[in-house]
């Protein structure tokens, strides 16, 4: 599987998991696809909260 496949899906667990399956069939690609892409959105977004959080903690000292 290609690397953005991989973690676009590594980035479906629990609830994102049950999103992606419920839109992915909905677009008009191909679900895998969708699910990659949607995972990789939750996985961007959950490295982002991650870099703002230590960054704010950072700042406060």
């Amino acid at each position: 599987m290609e690397l953005h496949k991989t973690v676009g899906h590594a980035g479906l667990i629990g609830w994102r998991e049950k999103v992606a399956n419920v839109v992915a069939p909905r677009v008009p690609i191909k679900d895998e696809n969708a699910r990659a892409i949607i995972g990789g959105a939750f996985f961007v977004l959950s490295v982002y909260y991650v870099i703002q959080t230590i960054i704010r903690a950072t700042k406060d000292d």
